[in-house]
């Protein structure tokens, strides 16, 4: 059983999902794919959803509000994130993205020894069920522009700016 809750945050509202394994959802409430992304994920792990907490959840709303104040910049959560073998690999190079740091679709297709999936890479960020915690935020355009995030341009630049005050580094993202 998935148990699902609502986190307020303050680049919106955000849909949170965990097993007792660990967390397997974080999304934006306004997400257009949410629905599939929560159809997807109930039928990998072969479950349902319905309202509720659990340890996960509440851990990760603990150290989200950390993450917000500027207080946390890795997450210390269990997960559960089923997936392809590509998926969980490109997932896996996401998660070494430092805090405050980003990375080009192409730079992590070179780092998985793969540089001309540079398309797939972009679909398995897109696939990524755990917004903030699995940093796909941190993913940018080899120009240096900002493309394709889930949850929006404006939150990713958000985050972005939000990681480098915290983290000491010169904010200079181009928004398009």
């Amino acid at each position: 059983m998935i148990k699902k809750t609502i986190i307020e945050t303050p680049i919106g509202e955000m849909i949170a999902g965990a097993t007792k394994e660990g967390i397997c959802l974080l999304e934006f409430s306004d997400r257009k794919t949410l629905s599939s992304q929560i159809e997807e994920v109930t039928g990998l792990l072969e479950t349902t959803i319905k309202e509720g907490s659990n340890r996960h959840l509440r851990m990760l709303k603990r150290q989200l509000k950390e993450y917000f104040k500027g207080k946390r910049k890795e997450f210390s959560l269990q997960m559960l994130t089923p997936g392809t073998e590509f998926q969980q690999s490109v997932w896996k190079e996401l998660r070494k993205i430092p805090y405050g740091s980003t990375m080009s679709y192409q730079e992590q297709a070179d780092l998985l020894k793969n540089p001309l999936s540079v398309r797939a890479v972009a679909q398995a960020n897109g696939a990524n069920r755990l917004a903030i915690i699995i940093p796909c935020h941190r993913v940018i355009g080899s120009d240096g522009h900002l493309v394709g995030y889930g949850g929006g341009l404006e939150r990713k630049k958000w985050l972005l700016d939000h990681e480098k005050k915290f983290s000491g580094k010169p904010v200079d993202l181009n928004l398009f």
